[in-house]
């Protein structure tokens, strides 16, 4: 477990940080306990909830902490976006996007777009909230670095729940990979470079791929099986294509994990689709080596140089994102918040993002980073 003591350069990037804040949050009070809130956050405590947060910050009730959270005045977006900037000073500029979400298990019906509805974190269909993240990856490590709660299409029709949970006037429904493409877009404007764009096959449908290609955007898309293309003048599933007898298939390690190398097979082949000046398209195949049915499909546009070494790192680069869901949930508290408002949820999470980059550059400046696990 992650503890201040066990992790002495944080202070000092916090401040750092804190103090970049300040034309951002206006109030001193509202600026001190911004930084008491991500302190804690940090800190070992059993739950990051507002009681044991206000405990944590010398406050004899959590009314301090949901005020932050509720009807403070600062930046949020604001915060978001120096977040960002910071991340790219700190870790480098040759990062790659990655796109995934998570849910939140919620007992109840009052927060914001919570519903039963499934997420890859429960596996099943669960009363949950669902948020769709941005995280941005370098050698250095990797940070999450923007975040949408899913309103579902039930919620955004209801004008009684969205007022009680606060929600604006402004938000409409959108599918996940249109909140994705909302979040790219903001990031397309921003200083913040980006080589590629990757995403599971939730976001590997047409829309939000042929958008890409429209940025001019290098991408590595996990698509489903059932997914047709043209190869060879002939129309067929990846499925079947991956199947084909004449594949030369190669065994290639898609990076460190926490156990040592990840090797699978690889085949991969140049699709005859039109991309921009100098982008070339392919279909890149994993396979398992201990199970030949056991097939993952990508669709990538790149630079045409690439070759299948790179395109092999950076679809492995994907399980960055679900590593930092893990951390930043067992650690600093992602999931354990007690917001029921719109405008709440997404502060915490601004706050939650903020505290973790804050541990990944300490541990980036340290040099003690191993693999994608960044805690002790």
């Amino acid at each position: 477990m992650t503890t201040l003591t066990s992790l002495p350069n944080i202070i000092r990037p916090l401040d750092e940080l804190c103090l970049r804040l300040s034309p951002l949050i206006r109030r001193r009070e509202v600026r001190q306990r911004l930084r008491q809130y991500v302190l804690g956050l940090l800190d070992h405590i059993e739950r990051k909830n507002g009681w044991q947060l206000a405990e944590a910050m010398g406050e004899l009730h959590p009314r301090g902490v949901q005020r932050l959270l509720d009807q403070a005045t600062w930046d949020t977006d604001g915060v978001r976006d120096l977040l960002q900037s910071y991340v790219v000073e700190q870790l480098g500029d040759d990062g790659v996007l990655i796109v995934d979400e998570t849910g939140f298990l919620k007992k109840g019906t009052k927060s914001a777009g919570v519903m039963r509805q499934y997420s890859g974190t429960a596996g099943r269909t669960e009363n949950q909230q669902v948020g769709v993240f941005l995280a941005y990856a370098t050698q250095r490590g990797c940070a999450l670095i923007d975040r949408a709660l899913y309103l579902p299409e039930e919620w955004a029709q209801d004008p009684e729940r969205r007022r009680e949970a606060h929600i604006p006037e402004a938000i409409t429904f959108a599918t996940k990979p249109q909140l994705a493409q909302q979040m790219l877009a903001h990031v397309f404007t921003s200083p913040l470079p980006v080589r590629w764009v990757i995403a599971d096959t939730l976001y590997g449908h047409d829309e939000l791929r042929g958008w890409l290609e429209t940025q001019g955007q290098p991408y590595v898309l996990a698509t489903p099986s059932t997914t047709l293309l043209w190869v060879q003048g002939a129309s067929l599933t990846v499925a079947a294509i991956a199947s084909r007898p004449d594949l030369v298939w190669v065994q290639l390690s898609a990076g460190e994990g926490c156990q040592g190398p990840r090797w699978y097979e690889w085949a991969w082949c140049q699709l005859p689709y039109s991309a921009r000046d100098g982008m070339t398209q392919w279909l890149l195949l994993r396979r398992s080596l201990t199970d030949v049915t056991d097939v993952a499909y990508y669709r990538v546009c790149g630079p045409a140089t690439t070759d299948v070494h790179e395109m092999v790192r950076i679809a492995g680069m994907r399980w960055r994102i679900e590593q930092a869901f893990e951390e930043t949930k067992g650690e600093v508290g992602l999931d354990q918040y007690e917001v029921r408002h719109w405008p709440a949820w997404y502060r915490h999470m601004t706050l939650v993002m903020l505290a973790y980059s804050i541990v990944v550059v300490a541990h980036a400046r340290t040099g003690s980073q191993k693999g994608g696990y960044i805690f002790p």
